[in-house]
């Protein structure tokens, strides 16, 4: 399907369009279309993938979606919602939405203290179309609601006043267009080695190259369902690799890491001869199988038969082998005789090389037979449906080439095994795999929260959940036989569902390894040992015992906390303890997907150590479209995010919580204005003894959202406690000397500076990445900065390299502030 229906907004009277388009060969002629999954008869084109309905009634909204068939098979596209307003009624109403922040420790709102303060939002909904919509299939701009206008409002704070930007009115306006992306590093599985120039292709069509560090970049096409892609080493040592990335639709940058495996070395075989390759054996193990070629399989391009020496690598991923499953290629699918996609539970996967032995020439092969050792097949019911598949390199589906049936004739003499026997033409390089459809799917919720309170309010978005399917020993729960099925979903703002096997008669026949991670950072999952508490994890009893939740440390505390393994219990539709999630049924998905966030859900959190941000307007960086443009916005680019940090030394006897306050400095709009905070505090150097260092978030200077002219951040770096600044980098002074003005240094408790125009780098203590994901630009940023270089990366910090300035600090005398907290409590004065 390379063309999806989208969701749309009418009111009634209005007419509306809905567009698909496949490929395939032969091409599809056949277009069907169904509402709420009812074929619709009489209004669909058959020899089209254009629907059209004119004068919209209320009761005509809902899912549409169409299906292209051919000789071949068929293929069913994405579900596109329908919304069919009522005359007069709003898609998009004036009131905003309420949307919490917190304000700095200083500003108590209330008597209990609280810091949270409501800024409003809207939501991203779409607006109805215009009366007169194109009647063509190209992509409509739309319309969406969004923020008409905004008031400042000034919050009390201790001894000062903090000004915020809140949400006064909804309204619709065109909608955002944000750059889609793909981000990460593809290396080797074993050694790390970076795929470096490696090549990338979207389907058939090459897009660029990984970088000499495996870096890569992809824009995602506009409409894309399904991400496929396939990274192809030119000097052939590793396996193409071909996965379909998750992205947010919503705009930004998501971060993977892309393993590729190694081509097992090549054995010399003789061609004229008959010949076995064992498929699975590496580690002591047991065969899965055996790769049969009769003599005179082999054949050159050409059709002709060739007898001579043949190099034959043959590459296995074992699914008992747990290390493999993130190296396994695609997402494991295949689209049914409905085209409905749907998963593959697999039996091992793998891939062939056979070249002429002088000549180093690509050889096919075929007739050849692909053996199955019965006793490797751990569901009895598998054996009934077990196939064999090939990989399409363009859709990521996988195909069937072909049914493994019990061998005739009995077992081969002093052989005690039996075989399952499927045949095999290799006429192209792909990937070919041991498997059987499986229909006992459900969908688990996870959510991922930005701190350990798990306020609904502090949901990320833009977070890439993986859950792998494992098969555990009989009695074992915790020790798994092998890997079945992997996927990743992309948080929204409400969570995400990710696809799993699951069972509804033996609650440990499935379990799944769940993990999450952040532009590259992995957030920890709630802790199950020594105690484990219903409350944190997000489960009720005594749905949560059947689910056995355990962190991947439950036994092993000198593990990560990063993972969480559940069984996935089918629920019981007779038990209301089961009704509420996190395991939702295979047809329950839209469920799911609204469930609200006081139903039973797992948890990820992001460890904040002592960090805090203020924007004086609002913004979500883990959602792209939450940005408003205003000359005081921290972000003034939406379609790119320069993430800035500066470096500072403090040598005391503890570590020290620092604060970069950041005002318009040259910008005639904002002079004088707050832009946001930023609260760090110090991390101590291994190396260096009452020595710590603290990457401090400032405003980079440039253009401010209208792009007009540039504004240099007035930057104030202030650490808390008895604190004196006692040097300066020497290649940062000599550079704001250059770039006057100068930024007012008398007070020693502090320093400030207009922020620097140039990209400086490590030489200077200054740290700027730009990049299309704000999370992911101070991720880097920030590992550049603990390191002390402009290229390397580290979570270890190292205070005294590259450092912009130091303060030297000692315990005060009792009963006299400090700078920084006569800063918060009489700022006027300080």
């Amino acid at each position: 399907m390379v063309l999806h229906p989208t969701a749309k907004v009418r009111e009634a009277g209005q007419d509306v369009t809905f567009c698909c388009k496949a490929s395939g060969t032969p091409t599809p002629q056949k277009y069907h279309w169904y509402h709420n999954g009812t074929l619709l008869e009489g209004t669909a084109q058959r020899t089209s993938g254009r629907l059209v309905l004119r004068g919209l009634a209320l009761e005509q909204a809902g899912t549409y979606h169409c299906k292209a068939s051919s000789e071949a098979g068929a293929i069913r596209s994405a579900p596109a919602q329908l919304t069919v307003l009522a005359q007069g009624q709003q898609s998009c109403r004036a009131e905003p939405e309420p949307s919490l922040v917190e304000l700095p420790s200083e500003c108590p709102q209330d008597a209990s203290g609280s810091r949270y303060y409501n800024v409003g939002r809207c939501p991203a909904s779409p607006c109805p179309g215009g009366p007169a919509e194109p009647s063509g299939c190209g992509e409509e701009s739309g319309r969406c609601c969004g923020v008409r206008r905004m008031e400042l409002r000034q919050v009390p704070c201790a001894g000062s006043v903090l000004p915020v930007k809140v949400v006064a009115e909804c309204g619709c306006g065109p909608c955002a267009q944000p750059r889609v992306l793909v981000q990460g590093r593809v290396t080797a599985a074993d050694t790390g080695e970076p795929l470096r120039f490696g090549h990338i292709f979207l389907g058939g069509r090459k897009v660029g190259f990984t970088g000499y560090q495996g870096s890569f970049t992809i824009e995602v096409p506009p409409d894309t369902q399904r991400l496929v892609t396939r990274f192809v080493d030119g000097q052939q040592r590793l396996v193409d690799a071909i996965k379909v990335l998750p992205f947010d639709r919503r705009g930004g940058a998501v971060y993977q890491e892309v393993k590729m495996l190694r081509k097992k070395e090549p054995v010399e075989l003789d061609g004229g001869q008959s010949n076995a390759i064992p498929l699975g054996e590496a580690g002591g193990r047991e065969p899965v199988g055996e790769l049969v070629l009769p003599a005179g399989a082999f054949l050159r391009p050409s059709g002709e038969v060739f007898n001579g020496t043949v190099k034959a690598s043959v590459t296995f991923v074992d699914p008992r082998d747990m290390a493999t499953a993130s190296a396994a290629s695609s997402d494991l699918s295949f689209a049914n005789a409905e085209g409905e996609i749907v998963p593959l539970r697999t039996y091992g996967m793998f891939a062939v090389d056979f070249r002429e032995g002088d000549s180093g020439v690509a050889l096919q092969a075929g007739p050849v037979q692909v053996r199955m050792d019965v006793g490797q097949v751990w569901m009895p019911e598998h054996l009934q449906k077990m196939k064999l598949w090939s990989l399409n390199p363009e859709s990521g589906l996988w195909e069937e080439e072909g049914v493994l049936r019990p061998a005739r004739g009995g077992r081969r003499k002093r052989e005690e095994r039996t075989f399952l026997v499927g045949n095999l033409e290799i006429r192209e390089r792909r990937l070919f795999n041991l498997d059987v459809p499986e229909d006992r799917r459900c969908f688990v919720k996870v959510r991922a929260y930005s701190n350990e309170k798990f306020n609904p309010y502090e949901q990320l978005e833009g977070v890439v959940i993986s859950l792998i399917n494992l098969e555990p020993q009989p009695g074992f729960p915790s020790n798994p036989r092998a890997w079945g099925r992997f996927d990743s979903v992309v948080t929204g703002a409400n969570g995400a569902c990710l696809p799993a096997f699951c069972d509804a008669q033996r609650p440990d026949a499935y379990t799944a390894l769940v993990t999450a991670t952040l532009g590259g950072e992995e957030l920890e999952a709630v802790a199950s040992s020594p105690k484990l508490n219903p409350n944190a994890v997000g489960v009720a009893q005594p749905y949560l015992g059947k689910l056995g939740y355990r962190r991947s440390d439950h036994e092993d505390a000198a593990l990560k906390k990063t993972a969480f393994q559940i069984n996935v219990a089918k629920p019981d539709p007779n038990n209301v303890d089961e009704s509420n999630g996190p395991i939702y049924s295979y047809r329950s998905l839209r469920e799911c997907e609204e469930a609200p966030v006081s139903a039973n859900h797992l948890r990820f959190y992001r460890v904040e150590v002592d960090k805090y941000e203020y924007n004086v307007v609002p913004f979500k960086e883990s959602d792209v479209t939450s940005w408003t443009g205003d000359y005081l916005a921290w972000w003034p680019n939406p379609q790119e995010f320069r993430a800035c940090f500066i470096k500072v030394q403090l040598e005391g006897p503890q570590e020290y919580m620092v604060r970069s306050r950041n005002v318009g400095g040259s910008h005639p709009r904002t002079q004088g204005q707050l832009y946001g905070l930023r609260d760090s505090r110090s991390v101590r150097d291994p190396l260096l003894d009452n020595t710590s260092g603290a990457c401090v978030e400032f405003k980079c200077g440039g253009m401010l959202f209208d792009q007009g002219l540039v504004d240099r951040t007035l930057v104030s770096i202030i650490p808390q406690g008895s604190c004196r600044r006692t040097a300066i980098n020497g290649l940062l002074r000599d550079y704001l000397s250059r770039h006057p003005p100068l930024a007012d240094n008398n007070h020693t408790g502090a320093f400030s500076m207009l922020a620097p125009l140039d990209p400086l780098g490590h030489n200077y203590g200054i740290y700027t990445v730009t990049d299309q994901n704000p999370r992911l630009a101070k991720e880097i940023a920030i590992g550049r900065c603990f390191a002390g270089t402009s290229d390397g990366f580290s979570r270890e910090m190292r205070a005294g390299e590259g450092t912009a300035v130091t303060f030297s600090c000692q315990e005060r005398p009792p009963g006299r502030e400090s700078f920084f907290q006569r800063l918060l409590t009489a700022p006027a004065e300080a």
